[in-house]
């Protein structure tokens, strides 16, 4: 086997370290941990290192000697390839840069237009969706509407389904308006300045719109499903609304009148995306920001305001309610309740517990107290006035034939009498009822609600005094102070509305008033104009003219009370009446036991109430015992009925009267002889007074109401005048009375049915009319 030589070893091997001028490592290395790798580089790279390893290695060892030489040129190649690639690297670098910028300029160029593009979209959206809106309210107010009208019958309450959705188009229709008057389009950048400016400056029309609609409308729910459950009616609505409006699928009221309440929450939304694709660089920005908050605020005071409104329909309606019913809602809860209620009133009655004062209200409260009790006396003087007045146009004197004919005073009385009876003061009381009296009513009608929820404030203000001092509230107890503060803050805010608006109505019908009166005198001038030649006095002068008004009135005056004291003397006459023998018995009873001037005649029927009251009829004879009962009462006197005793009221007795023996005379006056001429006129300025003296006569009367029981008897009611025709029957029999009555119809009465009643007569020619 043949032995492969050895490489000769040197004598010493040493491979020395790398020096820190002369890394093993070039310093192109080091850049390419922060530059791109670029292949070719990358293996001229490694051919360099490969070299200059083999050199390095090389130089060390085996030759020793030229170490220092080598170490020198690498060096200087390796500064000049380092200076040489980051030139090159900074120039990429800038490259780099510059597309980078410019593209992230382009990508915002494009930002910007899309934002723009989808900021112009929300506007039109909105634009085009108020045009649409204000197209179907049109729609169901108009077309609608007047198809449902049309029905027979019509729908009831078909007004109050459509309240106050004319003010909603009247506010959409300004605001389109207002956005067409720029003849802008909504691409253009100044238009979202416009619809801006012009939603800004509708925002209070639409909050007061938009609030009472929303207040109504769940009144408009409730009716249409009323209407729902007359299923003949809602099916005629349903196709009165499918042939208007076609090319809507709408089937009902409510697919129509809900748009409101989604249109006003809706505004909020669409400007706060016209917000979001607006750059805040954008010159109507800030104007963008306010009305979005504007229509924020806007959603926020109609949601309080229908929140007021619910609080005040719950508590402000009155429930007419029985005893059963208020018995029913008993329950420990309501009782705990008003108890406490109760118990907190003592405590500020007694002065054991303050009470909240409240000096802003108190003083709205008053004001409405005292408009209450003006606008009631009020209507009831109204109500009188008008009452008065149907009194005086019911009375139609003119119609009486005053047998005064051919004189000129009862002619023009007569024609003045007609005009006023038949033309001015009938158009007076139709002008007071449209104009006062019905304004007044509706007026005394509002003033229920206020009321009611005054009463139920102080309801809760008694609850909120009980848990006012309570640091941690349940749920229940936040719930009734939330309550008591929302009907403060409503009456706070309504109330002083309701006070100048109700004091505004009262001075407008009182000046109403004055104007019907200088009517009415204005047309009583110019009708007695046409008369007043035609009058006796009317040639006098305007002092004694009114001198001879003043004295014919007082003259007419004590005329006129001498013949009403007259009357009511008459009147109050005591009625004789014949006795039976039964009364006869016990008059003669109570006049031995008691005297004469103790008895008294029963003048009504007496039914007892109390313990020892008596029952007596009409016409029984009693004795005084005492003028008052045992407690004092002078309304109850005791009496003796003949063996009974007790107690009548004294109104229902008079004194008795003993009826003269000797009989009266007829009750029909018996012409004097020679007077056979038959009096035609009350007062004839040619004729002659007839002589006849006054003389006293009576009347005879039904004392009793009796019925008859045959053909042969008749009927008469107490106080019903008759005129006796014989005092007997056909055999002679005094008990039995012929009468005759009203209307001619003759009959027997039982005789101690029938009173007479002195009267007494005037002699024809004694009155003298004045003139």
């Amino acid at each position: 086997m043949m032995e492969v030589p050895r490489r000769p070893q040197p004598a010493s091997f040493t491979l020395p370290l790398p020096k820190p001028g002369s890394s093993a490592l070039s310093p192109l290395g080091a850049v390419q941990t922060v530059s791109k790798k670029d292949p070719m580089k990358d293996k001229l790279q490694e051919k360099e290192d490969g070299d200059t390893l083999t050199d390095h290695f090389g130089e060390d060892m085996f030759s020793t000697e030229t170490e220092p030489n080598v170490s020198v040129d690498s060096k200087l190649c390796s500064q000049d390839s380092f200076l040489e690639d980051s030139s090159i690297l900074e120039e990429r670098s800038a490259q780099e840069a510059e597309e980078a910028r410019k593209k992230s300029e382009e990508e915002q160029a494009a930002a910007k237009e899309r934002a723009a593009e989808r900021q112009a979209l929300a506007i039109e959206e909105l634009v085009l969706s108020e045009r649409n809106y204000l197209r179907l309210l049109q729609v169901s107010t108009v077309t609608i509407r007047s198809s449902l009208q049309k029905l027979q019958p019509p729908p009831p309450n078909l007004d109050s389904m459509f309240l106050y959705i004319e003010d909603v188009i009247d506010v959409s229709s300004r605001f389109l308006s207002l956005l067409d008057q720029k003849q802008m389009q909504p691409g253009d950048p100044v238009f979202l300045t416009t619809l801006c400016n012009s939603f800004l400056s509708l925002s209070a029309d639409i909050e007061a719109a938009y609030k009472e609609y929303l207040a109504n409308y769940s009144n408009v729910t409730v009716l249409e499903n009323t209407y729902k459950q007359k299923e003949a009616l809602w099916n005629e609505i349903v196709k009165a609304i499918k042939a208007s409006a076609p090319e809507v699928n709408g089937t009902s009221l409510s697919f129509f009148l809900v748009t409101p309440v989604q249109r006003i929450a809706r505004y909020p939304l669409l400007l706060q995306t016209i917000q979001k694709h607006t750059d805040r660089s954008h010159p109507a920005y800030e104007l963008l920001e306010e009305t979005v908050h504007t229509s924020i605020a806007l959603n926020c005071g109609i949601n309080e305001y229908k929140r007021f409104r619910e609080v005040a329909d719950k508590y402000k309606k009155t429930e007419t309610l029985t005893i059963k019913d208020k018995i029913n809602r008993l329950n420990t809860h309501s009782i705990a309740k008003k108890t406490a209620r109760l118990s907190q009133q003592i405590k500020h009655e007694t002065g054991m517990a303050s009470k909240l004062v409240d000096e802003e209200f108190d003083a709205l409260e008053d004001f409405f107290n005292v408009l209450e009790h003006g606008i009631l006396d009020l209507l009831e003087n109204v109500e009188t006035y008008l009452h008065h007045l149907q009194g005086f146009l019911q009375c139609k004197t003119e119609e009486f034939d005053l047998d005064m004919d051919g004189e000129k005073a009862p002619i023009c009385y007569k024609e003045i009498t007609t005009a006023l009876r038949q033309w001015i003061l009938p158009t007076l009381e139709k002008r007071m009822r449209t104009l006062i009296h019905k304004p007044l009513c509706a007026l005394h009608d509002l003033l229920v609600g206020p009321r009611n929820l005054i009463k139920k404030r102080l309801d809760k203000l008694l609850d909120y005094e009980m848990i006012e001092a309570k640091s941690n509230l349940s749920y229940d107890e936040q719930a009734v102070a939330n309550t008591y503060r929302t009907i403060n803050t409503l009456l706070l805010n309504e109330l002083p509305q309701f006070n100048g608006l109700a004091l505004q109505m009262i001075w407008s019908m009182l000046g109403t008033f004055s104007c019907l009166h200088k009517d009415l005198a204005s047309d009583m001038e110019q009708l007695f104009q046409s008369f007043a030649q035609q009058l006796p006095h009317s040639s006098l002068d305007s002092g004694a003219f009114w001198k001879w008004a003043e004295s014919a009135a007082l003259e007419g005056a004590r005329r006129l009370e001498t013949l009403c004291r007259s009357v009511q003397d008459t009147l109050n006459a005591p009625f004789v009446q014949p006795l039976s023998p039964s009364s006869q018995r016990r008059l003669k009873q109570l006049t031995d036991k008691h005297g004469f001037e103790k008895i008294y005649q029963v003048i009504g029927a007496v039914v007892g109430s109390r313990d020892l009251d008596l029952n007596l009829a009409k016409g029984e004879l009693v004795a005084i015992i005492s003028e008052a009962d045992s407690r004092g009462d002078k309304r109850r006197w005791l009496v003796d009925a003949g063996g009974r005793r007790g107690y009548v009221p004294s109104s229902k007795l008079i004194r008795y009267h003993q009826p003269t023996e000797n009989p009266p005379p007829s009750p029909h006056p018996v012409q004097p002889e020679g007077g056979n001429g038959v009096r035609r006129h009350s007062y004839t300025p040619e004729s002659r007074p007839l002589a006849v003296a006054s003389q006293s006569f009576f009347q005879m009367l039904a004392a009793y109401d009796f019925t008859a029981r045959g053909s042969h008897e008749v009927s008469v009611r107490a106080g019903e005048p008759v005129h006796l025709l014989e005092r007997h029957d056909k055999r002679g029999n005094p008990e039995w009375s012929l009468v005759q009555v009203r209307g001619g119809q003759k009959g027997y009465v039982p005789s101690n049915y029938l009173a007479v009643m002195p009267m007494r007569r005037e002699p024809p020619g004694s009155y003298q009319p004045h003139y």
